[in-house]
């Protein structure tokens, strides 16, 4: 035993016997057969453009080409405050803001003169930097963490929707370790989360805290009745065979039209057992390429995920669309593979999206007074609702006046706005749910109730006005005068139809 021992480190470096030495040249041709059971090495990310304390720029000097074409459009069309607002300056025609502020970046007054003397500005400068950061944090390359969406929930695992940190951690969601990252996730779930935590069961909105009525009380548990499952009984997708399909009518739909179906698909996995149907409609719906078009654009490009949405920011024409008082409407979303059209049936341009089997997605590019009689006779307080964005019925027509006296009508009376569509929405009885995008904002609506004729004295409150726990935490300025700044969704309040009941001496 002990002279074998012996002659085996000899008879290694006379080499009959191999050498088992994985560090040494040659081994490795003695365990190649392993290496198919390995994972393959994760390819590297590629490094942003901008690191992340390079954020701030001016925005003439931005390295990304859409924000130097939005800092030219906040000078063609924002008026100096200072020009407007000092009293010395009364009379004067207002300059155009050219000089912009060294500490946001921002075009923010006519000349540094100017700029010196606004002591105002600095109370909304820091919000303003804010701002330009973010807009550099998003096209700087950086792996978006806070865009991966998690998948179905688990069975019996219970969701929150006390706020959006405990509905972030208790869905799965990656974590949300910086302020600026919980303004992305914030504003791209904002408006799938506001329909979520409506409609659930586990919703904040209660009788308790007086968010909700008597009569919005029965109206939602009327909803979730189909929503959701007997207690007891798994919530699970062959649970709903029976069920009916769940509507969901987004009316005036602009830049919630042109979010990806996988992000709308969120609030599907809330309600495992239901399929919902959404319904964009509204003149600014953002519709589908046109098929040769995606056609030629899928053989060309095979490259990642992140180097196809770079491509799309640049194929328009131009770079950048000021969001003056008519928002301009979002840019053609992808064809999908399933993707139809629906003029047919519908009669306006419009689409069809079978997703999954929990979720169907249709987009109607019309005024929805002009598709309502598709509509008219199939409403079920059950199975169907409606969700308005930030509708604006307290602003000032720009197409109808009053024959009165000429001035312009509240949009919610006007005959080519929401003037038709409000009081057939409440003869429906479905739930009319609103949001607004600051408190002055959702007042002056909720104020343009009364006065609006056939819907003054026939709604009931379901939701009391309040603030929306999902709405979007990232400011968004206003081209034509950077100190307007709102957040989507901010506010929430809802509405249905007044009921009649009817005696018996008067049948």
């Amino acid at each position: 035993m002990f002279a074998r021992s012996v002659r085996l480190p000899s008879l290694r470096r006379s080499g009959h016997l191999p050498v088992y030495n994985i560090g040494r040249p040659g081994a490795e041709k003695y365990r190649s057969f392993l290496n198919i059971f390995r994972n393959p090495k994760p390819k590297p990310e590629p490094l942003p453009v901008l690191s992340d304390n390079d954020l701030f720029h001016p925005f003439s000097k931005s390295p990304f080409p859409e924000v130097r074409a939005r800092g030219e459009a906040i000078q063609s069309l924002a008026l100096c405050s200072v020009c407007t607002s000092h009293p010395k300056h009364a009379g004067e025609l207002p300059s155009r803001v050219k000089f912009e502020c060294p500490d946001c970046g921002w075009p923010s007054h006519c000349s540094e003169e100017h700029w010196q003397v606004d002591k105002e500005h600095k109370k909304y400068c820091s919000r303003l930097r804010e701002v330009n950061e973010d807009e550099h944090d998003l096209r700087r390359g950086r792996k978006m963490r806070e865009f991966q969406l998690p998948g179905p929930q688990a069975y019996e695992e219970a969701i929150s929707f006390a706020n959006w940190d405990l509905f972030w951690y208790t869905r799965g969601f990656p974590s949300m370790d910086t302020e600026r990252s919980r303004r992305h996730a914030s504003k791209l779930l904002t408006y799938p989360l506001t329909i979520g935590s409506v409609l659930h069961q586990n919703s904040g909105l209660t009788l308790n805290n007086r968010r909700v009525t008597l009569e919005g009380s029965r109206s939602l548990a009327a909803l979730r009745t189909t929503l959701h499952v007997p207690p007891g009984a798994p919530d699970t997708e062959e649970a709903g065979a029976a069920k009916p399909q769940i509507r969901v009518f987004i009316l005036g739909a602009r830049a919630e039209s042109s979010l990806p179906p996988h992000v709308w698909e969120q609030l599907s996995m809330l309600f495992p057992s239901c399929h919902f149907h959404l319904f964009f409609i509204g003149p600014q719906v953002s519709l589908p390429k046109p098929a040769d078009e995606a056609v030629a654009r899928n053989a060309k490009s095979s490259a990642s995920g992140t180097a196809e949405l770079r491509g799309e920011c640049n194929e328009s024409h131009s770079l950048y669309v000021p969001n003056i008082y008519v928002p301009p409407t979002p840019k053609p979303i992808a064809r999908l593979k399933r993707t139809r059209s629906s003029i047919q049936l519908y009669g306006f341009p419009s689409y069809t999206i079978p997703y999954t089997s929990q979720l169907t997605i249709t987009g109607i590019q019309a005024n929805y007074a002009e598709v309502h009689q598709h509509f008219a006779e199939t409403f079920d307080p059950y199975a169907d609702v409606f969700f308005i964005f930030s509708p604006g019925f307290g602003f000032p027509s720009m197409r109808s006046m009053s024959q009165l006296d000429g001035t312009p009508l509240l949009q919610i009376a006007s005959p080519t706005e929401w003037g038709p569509v409000v009081p057939v929405l409440l003869t429906s009885r479905c739930s009319i749910i609103v949001t607004g995008f600051s408190p002055a904002d959702m007042e002056r609506d909720v104020r343009s109730l009364e006065i609006a004729p056939n819907v003054a004295g026939e709604f009931e409150w379901v939701i009391n006005p309040g603030i929306n726990v999902f709405g979007s935490e990232k400011w968004e300025v206003a081209d034509f005068d950077p100190r307007v700044m709102v957040k989507a969704n901010w506010g929430l309040w809802a509405i249905r139809g007044k009921g009649r009941q009817i005696r018996k001496g008067d049948q």
